[in-house]
């Protein structure tokens, strides 16, 4: 975890700008204001922020797009990691039985295409 100043050098971000961003949900810090820290994972956010707009002209509006998007998919992964390990503690015989559901499940899917 790393404090707001320490966090602000390590993302080369000023604060008025660090304060628009946790405005717009764009960052979420924990804490409370005058006491946020920040994870690295927050590190990544606010390059992914600056290379949207300032390398790929990308507006606000397209940012908060690309953002959610971000989201769902850290959060589907999270999920499907949760499943992958609830899966991996099942006898081989389910296991078995839930890959063979899967293909089928995915053929049906190619075929309705």
């Amino acid at each position: 975890m790393m404090e707001m100043r320490e966090f602000q050098v390590r993302a080369s971000v000023e604060t008025a700008v660090l304060h628009a961003w946790i405005d717009t949900g764009w960052l979420i810090p924990d804490g409370t204001e005058g006491r946020w820290t920040f994870r690295e994972i927050d590190l990544g956010r606010v390059q992914l922020i600056q290379d949207l707009g300032r390398d790929f002209g990308v507006n606000d509006e397209g940012i908060v797009l690309i953002l959610d998007l971000v989201d769902r998919m850290s959060g589907m992964r999270r999920a499907f990691g949760h499943l992958a390990r609830a899966i991996r503690q099942e006898s081989e015989d389910t296991r078995l039985r839930i890959a063979a559901g899967v293909r089928e499940a995915g053929q049906d899917r190619v075929a309705r295409s």
